[in-house]
């Protein structure tokens, strides 16, 4: 299993390189950096050079960027800012959101990385054919904008019917756009279920987020925090054949927590589930 740590995390807080050398003393190589303002300013070429820097020196791979959903966080906020959607039916609105998921699709000229992941739309939208049709206009113009910087564009499926993994399967027959999925399993633990929902999507599916939640809220607690019947989730998830890079995206509970101790621990807990099922498998 490839251990990719999201630094969702820590997203209220400027990206460091002492924090970048903590995530590395946890044995931890790969990172998919969640893209706002405060975290990582994207649009300065000095900023990402010096994260370039910070990168090299700790020995990491960033192995994807989560797109903006937010214009000004506010320091130690989340989602307080302007939303950012390439499905704005508003013109004006959708372009700017469109440059804004340019900037950060241009830090691949600087650092490589495989996939950006791209939310559709905000928190629990009800499905809406016209959101649908702007986003086909934001993603014809930016999965040619990505290619030719070496990125592939993943969609994920979030709350609400806009972003279900029925309505994302159909966008993508319909569109007929270059595009793959990254399958979340909490988001899908409070939609129609985590087994449903990635046969859906499975043959699109290269990356995972993986988090738990109470099946209410978007928690995004430490896997086996929740209840996330893991062993089940997987047993649909994972296969022999098939090994999805496991992006453990984590929300700051409190100023300590969870700590990269916690993410660790949940990742060998993983690894340890993975490994049972395969050695039962072959029995």
């Amino acid at each position: 299993m490839q251990r990719v740590l999201s630094t969702y995390r820590y997203c209220t807080q400027p990206l460091t390189s002492a924090l970048l050398a903590e995530i590395a003393q946890a044995g931890i190589s790969h990172v998919e950096i969640y893209c706002t303002p405060v975290h990582l300013n994207y649009r300065s070429t000095q900023a990402i050079r010096t994260l370039s820097e910070w990168i090299g020196q700790h020995g990491l791979t960033i192995h994807s960027l989560h797109s903006p959903t937010e214009r000004d966080l506010l320091p130690g906020k989340r989602e307080s800012g302007i939303p950012i959607s390439i499905s704005d039916p508003e013109r004006v609105r959708r372009l700017d959101a469109v440059d804004e998921v340019k900037r950060t699709l241009e830090i691949a000229e600087q650092i490589p990385f495989k996939y950006l992941v791209q939310h559709i739309g905000g928190g629990r939208e009800a499905h809406d054919p016209r959101k649908l049709d702007a986003a086909f206009n934001s993603l014809e113009h930016l999965t040619i904008f990505a290619k030719q910087r070496g990125v592939a564009i993943l969609l994920e499926n979030t709350l609400g019917e806009l972003s279900a993994p029925a309505t994302l399967r159909h966008f993508v027959a319909d569109t007929r756009l270059d595009l793959k999925f990254c399958f979340d399993v909490g988001h899908a633990h409070i939609e129609d279920g985590v087994e449903l929902s990635f046969e859906t999507m499975r043959d699109l599916v290269a990356a995972i987020h993986v988090h738990d939640n109470d099946g209410e809220k978007d928690e995004h607690l430490a896997p086996y925090s929740g209840n996330i019947d893991w062993d089940a989730a997987l047993g649909v998830i994972a296969s022999p054949e098939n090994s999805l890079p496991f992006v453990l995206e984590l929300r700051e509970q409190s100023a300590q927590a969870p700590s990269l101790a916690d993410a660790t621990a949940a990742f060998e807990k993983l690894e340890q589930a993975l490994a049972a099922k395969r050695t039962a498998a072959h029995n």
